[in-house]
């Protein structure tokens, strides 16, 4: 009888099992892995730690991502060295990854790196893109010491295929404009039209600009004209760089009648146009002139602001039209306006010194009913005045006796009239000071006022 023990030698004993070492993960694994890793050199390990893996190839994807990450991080020696190992290797290479190189050596502020980049596209046999070309063109510009090497590669793009757009003669326009190289921006922008090559508005918009700098607003009207007979339809930072020269050159008949054509030729006036126009009247005294213009705003669809009542009310003030300015104040409070205390103060000073009181008072009276704090030396020239009016003596004596009324900083009587009389003519009653009662209390209730709140803003 066969023992139990025999009965298992004689069965076939199962292979053990042999360690395998673990898989690291597909490609596309990987891919994954790196890109969600936030720190650059440890994507960085990960794809090396694949790399050596038996019969493992990363995926063009997976060289694109850590390439981006490691250059965005600023390590641009392994990002190099991860871009020329890719020349050995049979991927296709996007020409995107070379547009991010570049605009990654921009934003270093490395501009002889972004250039190098663009010979480097060359070598990976890829025709580089216009897009590129602009991309490197800016970057150059934008260090007037690369100005004349940006020059160089725009003249030598078409032998390497690329060929320059609007954009790309613009970039350089602009660049040599703003150099003062006034004349070589003109042959850019008459070698267009020769290379069939169709300028747009901010062709023009550049010329102009950098004639009104010139200070040769003729020659940049003539430019409109020339624009506009060619159909094409100014900007409007085209139309407010001329009528800001013009107003500066003070040829404010030539900058209405352009405010005047812009709608005409397919531009609405915003508020910029009229503000510089309005100010570039009150500047030379044509306050009135102004008036009318910022009157027809309205019906031109445009509705005044802010700026455009200051401009107004200063004009004004400037020529000694003081009721129509206060007009006009009264005007943009009730819009909603706060004028700005400069503005008040040139209106009540004004009002002063011609010795009409009770209108500097309304002034006031009309901004402190809205909210608003008139500027201490208004207060103190407003407090001159009065104290001019009556008797200084006496009303020294009286004032003093108002300075020991009880005021407290969070004390806020703004309604100057008959509130405000009570209010002190009770507290001035309850320490026997019979004095102030022989004031003209009735007619001066706004001189107290002030008095009270010049003390209380002080």
């Amino acid at each position: 009888k066969q023992e139990p023990n025999d009965r298992f030698r004689n069965e076939k004993q199962e292979p053990k099992e042999v360690d395998k070492q673990p898989s690291i993960g597909s490609p596309a694994r990987i891919q994954k892995l790196i890109a969600s890793q936030s720190d650059p050199l440890l994507a960085r390990e990960i794809f090396d730690l694949a790399s050596r893996q038996p019969n493992f190839r990363h995926s063009y994807a997976t060289c694109h991502t850590l390439i981006l990450k490691l250059g965005r991080s600023r390590h641009f020696s392994l990002m190099q060295a991860l871009l020329s190992s890719l020349k050995s290797k049979d991927y296709s290479i996007s020409p995107s990854l070379f547009t991010h190189i570049i605009q990654i050596y921009g934003d270093a502020k490395m501009p002889d790196k972004a250039l190098k980049t663009f010979y480097t596209i060359l070598e990976f046999n890829i025709k580089p893109l216009t897009k590129q070309l602009n991309c490197i063109l800016e970057i150059l510009v934008a260090n007037n010491n690369f100005l004349r090497p940006a020059f160089d590669l725009f003249r030598a793009a078409h032998k390497h295929g690329v060929s320059a757009n609007t954009k790309s003669y613009n970039i350089l326009m602009r660049a040599f404009c703003l150099s003062g190289d006034l004349s070589i921006a003109y042959t850019l922008f008459n070698q267009m039209f020769k290379r069939d090559v169709l300028p747009d508005v901010e062709s023009y918009r550049i010329l102009m600009q950098a004639l009104c700098r010139k200070s040769q607003v003729n020659r940049a009207v003539d430019l409109l004209e020339d624009m506009l007979n060619k159909g094409f339809v100014p900007d409007t930072l085209s139309y407010t760089s001329l009528l800001n020269s013009l107003c500066r050159k003070k040829k404010l008949k030539e900058a209405y009648k352009l405010l005047c054509r812009m709608k005409v030729k397919g531009c609405n006036p915003d508020i910029v146009h009229y503000n510089t126009v309005i100010s570039g009247f009150c500047k030379v005294g044509r306050a009135v002139d102004a008036c009318k213009i910022l009157d027809d705003m309205p019906s031109n669809g445009c509705l005044p602001n802010l700026s455009s009542y200051q401009n107004i009310v200063g004009g004004l003030c400037n020529q000694g039209m003081y009721d129509e300015a206060k007009t006009y104040v009264k005007v943009m409070i009730s819009k909603g306006f706060s004028p700005h205390f400069s503005i008040v103060h040139i209106l009540v000073t004004g009002f002063c010194r011609i010795g009409k009181i009770e209108d500097a008072c309304e002034v006031l009276c009309e901004l402190l009913g809205h909210g608003n704090s008139p500027h201490t030396d208004t207060w103190a020239e407003i407090l001159h005045t009065v104290c001019e009016e009556y008797n200084t003596e006496a009303m020294g004596d009286v004032l003093k006796q108002v300075l020991k009324v009880e005021i407290k900083p969070n004390t806020r009587i703004v309604d100057v009239g008959a509130a405000l009389e009570e209010y002190l003519t009770k507290k001035i009653k309850t320490r026997d000071q019979g004095q102030l009662l022989q004031l003209r209390v009735d007619d001066g209730a706004y001189r107290l006022g002030f008095f009270y709140q010049f003390n209380l803003y002080l």
